[in-house]
């Protein structure tokens, strides 16, 4: 198995914690989504990442494929329960995170056009889902180590993730310690594990 990811990519990060919790080998191909020679379409009619190519004719695409695949694959530890009603709030959970995340790369690419073409309701828009988003996250996390449960699961690697790239993204805008304590006390505990020491994002 290959993994096609870009650096920043929390949906991408989120792939590669969950094959690191789950202790599957896969080979690492970091991509720049802007080379005329990046392979991605090749694998993803979308041209997204995280792509997972299983073989040359048969690939993954879309990180809550791939990360159900990869916890199918082995029986250790269960990212996602098995029970339905657990299952359920797992992915509710990596839902409105993505959800965030896909907010604040609407926000980010807008910013890069030259001020003039920037649509500043557009950007006030989006901020309003990640704030609304991160309110929630925040309420639903309350005093619980977990996100969901008493153990870790796929959903605190999918808000682990979106905290990560918000702070990112929007160093100085958003105090997460001030705003969202609960969202800071979960991160602060998950940066601790060796799989979110090592996928760190750097910006670019």
């Amino acid at each position: 198995m290959k993994l096609l990811y870009t650096n920043t990519s929390s949906y991408a990060r989120k792939v590669r914690i969950v094959a690191h919790e789950k202790h599957i080998a896969m080979a690492l191909q970091q991509v720049v989504l802007t080379d005329p020679d990046c392979p991605v379409k090749q694998y993803n009619p979308l041209g997204k990442v995280p792509v997972l190519i299983l073989s040359d004719t048969e690939s993954l695409y879309d990180s809550r494929v791939i990360v159900e695949y990869l916890d199918n694959c082995t029986p250790l530890a269960h990212l996602i329960p098995q029970e339905l009603s657990a299952k359920i709030k797992v992915r509710r959970w990596e839902s409105l995170a993505d959800g965030v995340c896909d907010a604040v790369v609407a926000v980010m690419l807008e910013q890069r056009k030259a001020e003039p073409a920037q649509d500043a309701a557009f950007m006030a828009k989006q901020m309003d889902k990640v704030s609304r988003g991160l309110t929630v996250l925040n309420d639903d996390l309350a005093n619980h180590e977990w996100c969901v449960g008493e153990a870790f699961s796929l959903a605190d690697i999918a808000v682990g993730c979106m905290l990560a790239y918000v702070n990112l993204r929007f160093v100085g805008v958003i105090n997460m310690a001030v705003d969202y304590p609960n969202l800071e006390r979960l991160h602060l505990a998950l940066l601790k594990r060796p799989s979110f020491k090592e996928t760190a994002p750097s910006p670019n």
